[in-house]
């Protein structure tokens, strides 16, 4: 799991529906590389779109995103960082063109996918105090991976149904060819 660090560096998107696991994933996945001695940065991107209220038409403030990637992708890369995983979504192909333009990088997409009962059950149990959010959440997983089966923006993808996130983390290295 040794990539050659005199290589330019490279960004790994872990995408996928709403409960799927991604931000795990993407931990697992950056304690991979640290276990490896491979420098890198894991960015949860649903934080640098993190500002209220969005401007119309841009429903999820991707604008905004892009913005602060742009600027936290360079100063890792200018630290040293050889690898970017980056944990959330894009839908469109638009949207990746965007993202790899933002971070400056190679950029690879994983799409996580587990069947819908598995995700229902890890949603209510994430809000199971929150009726309104976990109904929005329900409705947006389907959503979610409806539209992203239709536009398949991915690289390759992984099953997350019933595998420990440490195996999904290796398994996404392994087909990033990052080991």
């Amino acid at each position: 799991m040794r990539p050659d660090h005199r290589h330019a560096p490279a960004a790994l998107l872990i995408n996928g529906t709403v409960g799927v696991g991604k931000t795990s994933v993407a931990g697992a996945v950056g304690g991979l590389l640290a276990e490896a001695g491979v420098p890198h940065a894991v960015l949860d991107l649903d934080w640098l779109r993190q500002a209220w209220p969005a401007p119309p038409g841009d429903r999820f403030n991707f604008t905004m995103l892009l913005r602060n990637l742009r600027s936290v992708a360079g100063n890792y890369v200018a630290a040293g960082a050889a690898r970017l995983v980056l944990a959330g979504v894009i839908e469109q192909r638009a949207e990746r063109d965007r993202l790899a333009e933002a971070v400056g990088t190679d950029l690879t997409v994983c799409r996580l996918r587990a069947e819908l009962p598995v995700l229902q059950r890890r949603l209510a149990q994430r809000h199971a105090d929150e009726p309104e959010a976990l109904r929005w959440h329900l409705d947006r997983t389907t959503e979610l991976d409806e539209i992203l089966g239709r536009t398949a923006l991915e690289d390759f993808t992984v099953d997350t149904t019933d595998v420990p996130v440490p195996d999904v983390a290796a398994s996404v290295l392994k087909a990033a060819g990052w080991q």
